[in-house]
């Protein structure tokens, strides 16, 4: 007899951050009030702060560095799961990483969602010198789940994490590929009944769980925009405020394309504004030392982005390309107001509403690295969607602005670089000057979030509510999704069986949830390539699941066929099978064909509009 697996007692919320990363969680209590509050609190996370001192964070640095046989003495890189670890994550990586940039992975994330390279080849650390062992973005990913993982059993051995249940977040707009990644990164760390949520989503559900008077502070017709800036991504999220069953009820409208600009990108244009002050001195750097000038102006940057602070300049320093240690060093500061000319004028620039991002002339041949995004100006990217991506939605859906653009009655922030009150303010300004050409009043700030915490924090508020503990944001499905069906009729020269179309998701179907096909089975042909056809229908909204449509005429689109050969081991064989469809959190339809031993296959696509 199998032995029945734990009921979970937590939901644990993981935030795997470009540049933090971040652990949150919740006890799940069948006798619990469904509407008292959720109680989500913050784990600390063991990790070494510096050679020999282990001490707990609330986030852990997305950072390892891959030590050299003399970097650190015997002993010293031991934690309380491993004695001699061959890496090292977290905040010591980072300190370590700022001296020594060729041995250390940072923005990983980034590379995860990078479909121009072999994202499970050794890439990283990138630009690393001769001799360092690389290791994958999805290596790199796994590393940090894991030291998260064993940081919980650590501190809680009465709940081992595996029996949790797991929320791993991502961003919006994180591809099929980049999704799959994450998983498959977590389910080597140990990761087991994982569910992956969006990042601005989690955000928007920290907001609901530090404010449950959140239906006095909204109300039917808001239109609420959530603005996620990390260290690696730009996420914009639309979530209307409607009405269901005479009770105020919240659905995600819009989410945006995904766009590779971030802190990582400020970083990187303030060590150049930084290197073109050396070179004005008579100090030239070469791509080695500009590298750890990158990491160096990260953590300046973030000195003097740090709320209350009166520093107008920070140090910053480099190793120079002699052996000495000390006379080698090259001294250089980063000002405050290079960071507002930087910010103003390169990333948050007022521009009108009308202004798309500028579309970069590409060189045919280029160095691999991350795509970042070609026009670095986020006020650009926002108009963008707010005019092209939430276009897209059914007209109703959302508030709108004589022009056509999406109004956004209130601005949730998120993400590291929003820490900054030079950058809220100038995404605000500008919004609001937007909503003014309209002739539409400002728009009002949702405050009162913990920006680094909320993602982690979100994310188990979510498990909370999956439980019936909570508020869940409704993402229902635009269209009617179906699959072609061959009928069962003799061969006629020159004429194809006629095909009928199996409904498979019902419109209006919300992500999160499941629905099976029963009392219908049909032949699934595996052990050889075959041809699977889906169809959609925006007006056919009453079909349900197992409907089977015959000539359907034009009611039905055909979507871009998918070619798949299901491995059995055996030949060819046709294996009875029923269905059964997922709706993920992240907007993909997973169409499992389940045979009657058991055996499951998957097929999976994006039923998200898309521009």
């Amino acid at each position: 007899m199998s032995k029945k697996a734990p009921t979970p007692k937590y939901v644990i919320g993981i935030d795997l951050g470009t540049t933090n990363s971040g652990i949150a969680y919740a006890e799940i209590r069948a006798d619990a009030d469904p509407f008292a509050p959720a109680n989500v609190q913050l784990l600390g996370i063991p990790q070494l702060t510096n050679p020999g001192e282990v001490r707990e964070e609330d986030l852990l640095p997305s950072f390892l560095y891959l030590p050299g046989s003399s970097d650190f003495p015997a002993g010293s890189l031991a934690l309380p799961w491993d004695d001699a670890p061959n890496f090292v994550a977290g905040r010591l990586a980072q300190k370590r990483g700022v001296e020594n940039a060729g041995r250390l992975v940072s923005s990983a994330k980034s590379w995860l969602s990078h479909s121009g390279v072999d994202r499970t080849s050794a890439l990283l650390p990138f630009r690393a010198p001769e001799g360092v062992d690389k290791i994958s973005p999805v290596a790199a990913s796994r590393r940090y789940l894991e030291h998260m993982r064993q940081a919980w059993d650590a501190k809680m051995p009465d709940a081992p994490f595996q029996a949790q249940h797991v929320l791993v977040t991502v961003p919006a707009s994180f591809d099929a590929v980049a999704r799959e990644l994450t998983l498959d990164a977590a389910q080597q760390a140990g990761y087991q009944n994982i569910t992956l949520l969006e990042e601005p989503q989690a955000a928007f559900y920290a907001w609901i769980e530090r404010h449950p008077d959140w239906r006095e502070r909204v109300t039917v017709g808001d239109l609420i925009l959530v603005v996620d800036i990390g260290g690696g991504t730009t996420d914009f999220t639309l979530i209307a405020v409607t009405e269901a069953n005479g009770e105020l009820s919240l659905n995600r409208v819009a989410v945006g394309d995904h766009i590779l600009l971030g802190g990582d990108n400020v970083d990187l244009a303030l060590a150049g504004v930084v290197a073109h002050h050396l070179a004005e001195k008579g100090t030239k750097i070469d791509s080695r030392q500009h590298q750890a000038l990158w990491a160096n102006c990260r953590v300046a940057k973030e000195k003097l982005l740090e709320p209350g602070t009166s520093a107008k300049e920070t140090p910053v320093t480099i190793l120079g390309k002699g052996s000495g240690l000390i006379g080698g060093t090259i001294k250089a500061t980063l000002l405050a107001s290079d960071i507002d000319q930087v910010l103003g004028e390169g990333f948050l620039p007022a521009v009108a509403s009308t202004e798309m991002p500028a579309v970069q002339r590409r060189v045919a041949i280029q160095e691999l690295g991350l795509p970042y995004a070609a026009d670095p100006a986020i006020t650009r990217h926002m108009a963008r969607f707010l005019r092209q991506q939430a276009a897209t939605v059914e007209h109703g859906a959302v508030r709108r602005g004589p022009s056509g653009i999406a109004a956004p009655t209130h601005v949730l922030f998120n993400g590291g670089v929003l820490n900054a009150g030079l950058v809220r303010e100038r995404l605000l300004a500008t919004l609001d000057s937007w909503l003014a050409g309209e002739g539409l009043p400002p728009v009002k700030p949702l405050s009162g979030e913990d920006l680094m915490h909320a993602v982690s924090r979100g994310a188990a508020y979510y498990g909370l509510a999956r439980t019936g503990r909570g508020v869940r944001i409704r993402g229902g499905v635009p269209r009617t999704y179906y699959i072609g069906v061959e009928s069962a009729m003799p061969s006629i020269p020159g004429f194809p069986a006629p095909l009928k179309a199996l409904t498979v998701v019902p419109f209006g179907m919300e992500e999160g949830t499941e629905t099976r096909i029963a009392g219908r089975e049909f032949g699934l042909v595996v052990g050889q390539p075959a041809e699977f056809r889906f169809f959609t229908s925006a007006s056919r909204k009453n079909d349900q699941p197992g409907d089977l449509i015959e000539d359907y005429g034009d009611a039905l689109d055909e979507l871009s066929p998918m070619e798949v050969a299901f491995d059995t081991g055996v030949t060819s064989e046709v294996v009875p099978v029923s269905f059964e469809s997922v709706v993920t959190e992240t907007g993909m339809l997973q169409l499992w064909c389940v045979a009657r031993d058991g055996r499951r296959w998957k097929l999976e696509f994006n039923v998200r509009e898309k521009v």
